[in-house]
């Protein structure tokens, strides 16, 4: 591991202490490049578990740090988030990848015995969660499924699936990755990615934000650094740029921001791929729902906002719901009473405060909730054709907007579709809750609408998130985007099947908790045993059920798990 200071410098005049370390690592790493090349895909899956027993030791030091820093001090009901979103999405990548190069060095397609289908359009779907009896019952009532892009057929799928590792002895030369400073997995399941799906050693400019868990990174991901296929710097802005100019890197990776993005891009002589965020859409489909599920739906809805205080680049940010809905006052009254009973927690991300202060401009009248002296939650209303500035611009800090469009059924949901494929900045993730009763009424129109909301991924009565943390499903934008127009950035990341020619992910979840999902799971829709997942916010045992679901992970300890599942019982 590398730490450079950052400095006052241009990047073109770094000074001479801070430039040569960089240019050590880069010299590192062309020669683990070549080591890299070397090494049979048996060796690739014994350096997974060794990562997978070095990310275990650190777990909860990781878990421990990303919270402190992000100001959630010991015993905050809110922790739990930085052990599922941290270790927990970590380890079951490495589990994922290691069975991928298990299955290709036995000489098999590592996605030879998932369950197959179409989607719309003839598209082949591949059936990616769960896998095991494990994530079955922890997860249960959830499914993630991958959609191809139209005209790819199973056997291709089948044949190509493995990427760079289909070629072991071929170098993709040395990368750089520009790691987020949101969520902490994703600088390492970034470098995971580079590493197996285009064959390429990395250098990790850390974000800024997650300067305190370099260190954590260092031990965890030692088994990369020791051979020289991996090199982790610190630094800001001048060294990013000092990296993505330099004459060994042969390619960028980055999680961040489409400002970022634009900075770079000018002068960038070699590919780049991208996750860059963008408005996401949570769609309400009208139906006859309870009060309970009126309830239910309102804490899903704050949680796709509230999680890590908005800071995420999937955070939902536009509820688009039936003018005509004859519930949609008592949706609001809830969704207005889980907004402000959700946990206090610090606005943590930089420059957030010009984020919200912008939106107390453009919407005097905006609702705001928690902390005192104004709040620092903001929930808007507004006609549609006053929504502009929340369908145009990614917020990033606890803002959630609320509009309104006429019809009820496959009217209401196509245009709900239309809107938010045209009206919303980017296409990374869209969310549908939609009740059982009338998903069933909608028939295969409902599946049409989903081909057509153009997101990377989709979450069916679900959070997109869920997506994000199912390794063997897929990441990033809808295909389409270019160095021109990329509102969420270009390429895949995850995908531990190694697939390729994706469009989509599909994330299936229950409408209804235990014990409500049991008449759900009647009709098709899944059966979940969970009473609240753990990482709602509203979640009064969130934080154990998360650590709990973390150490099981590491150890299968039944026992232990059967206690955390008692806790779970008592969200």
């Amino acid at each position: 591991m590398t730490t450079i200071t950052p400095g006052p410098t241009p990047a073109a005049d770094l000074a001479d202490e801070v430039r040569e370390p960089l240019d050590a690592a880069i010299a590192d790493l062309q020669t683990g490049a070549r080591a890299w090349s070397l090494l049979t895909l048996g060796q690739r899956r014994t350096l997974m578990t060794r990562l997978r027993a070095a990310t275990a030791a650190v777990a909860e030091e990781w878990a421990d740090v990303a919270a402190t820093s992000k100001g959630l001090a010991p015993g905050h009901p809110l922790r739990g988030e930085e052990w599922l979103s941290g270790p927990y999405a970590a380890l079951v990548a490495l589990d994922a990848y290691a069975d991928t190069l298990a299955a290709l060095a036995a000489g098999r397609s590592p996605i030879a015995d998932l369950k197959t289908g179409t989607a719309p359009g003839g598209r082949t779907a591949l059936h990616t969660s769960p896998l095991t009896a494990t994530d079955s019952l922890l997860l249960s009532g959830y499914r993630t499924e991958v959609w191809l892009e139209p005209g790819v057929s199973l056997e291709q799928a089948r044949r190509e699936a493995g990427l760079a590792q289909l070629r072991p002895t071929e170098s993709g030369g040395v990368g750089l990755v520009l790691g987020a400073g949101n969520i902490t997995s994703i600088p390492f399941l970034d470098v995971l990615y580079e590493l197996l799906a285009a064959g390429r050693v990395s250098i990790l400019k850390v974000n800024p934000t997650q300067d305190a868990l370099v260190p954590v990174f260092a031990r965890a991901l030692a088994p990369l650094i020791e051979p020289g296929f991996l090199r982790i710097v610190r630094g800001g802005g001048d060294v990013g740029a000092y990296l993505t100019r330099h004459p060994s890197i042969s390619h960028v990776h980055i999680t961040g921001s489409e400002s970022t993005f634009r900075a770079i891009v000018p002068t960038l002589e070699v590919p780049i791929s991208a996750e860059l965020g963008g408005v996401s859409p949570i769609i309400i489909v009208p139906g006859e729902w309870t009060k309970a599920d009126l309830r239910f739906q309102a804490e899903h809805v704050v949680t796709m906002r509230l999680h890590n205080s908005g800071h995420n680049c999937i955070a939902g940010q536009v509820v688009i719901l039936s003018q005509d809905w004859p519930q949609r006052e008592a949706f609001l009254a809830e969704l207005k009473d889980a907004y402000d009973r959700a946990p206090q927690r610090p606005v943590w991300y930089p420059n957030s405060d010009r984020k919200l202060d912008a939106a107390r401009e453009a919407y005097p009248d905006a609702l705001w909730f928690g902390g005192g002296g104004g709040g620092t939650r903001a929930l808007i209303e507004t006609p549609v054709t006053e929504a502009s500035p929340l369908e145009s611009t990614e917020y990033f800090a606890p803002v959630l907007g609320v509009v309104a469009l006429p019809g009820n059924g496959q009217e209401f949901l196509d245009a709900a579709v239309a809107h938010a494929n045209d009206r919303l900045t980017g296409t990374l993730g869209a969310n549908v809750l939609i009740d059982p009763a009338t998903q069933g009424a909608l028939g295969t129109g409902f599946g049409e609408a989903m081909a057509e909301l153009h997101y990377g991924t989709i979450a069916i009565n679900a959070w997109t998130a869920f997506g994000f943390l199912t390794p063997t499903a897929t990441w990033g934008a809808y295909p389409g985007g270019t160095i021109d127009d990329a509102p969420s950035g270009m390429g895949i990341v995850h995908n531990a099947f190694l697939l390729d020619h994706v469009e989509r992910t599909v994330v299936h979840g229950p409408f209804r908790p235990f014990p409500r999902s049991a008449s759900s799971a009647l009709r098709g829709y899944g059966l979940s045993v969970l009473p609240k997942p753990p990482w709602f916010v509203t979640s009064r045992t969130g934080a154990a059920v998360c650590e709990g679901f973390t150490r099981f992970r590491i150890d299968g300890n039944w026992a232990a798990m059967s206690v955390t599942l008692v806790k779970a019982f008592g969200a």
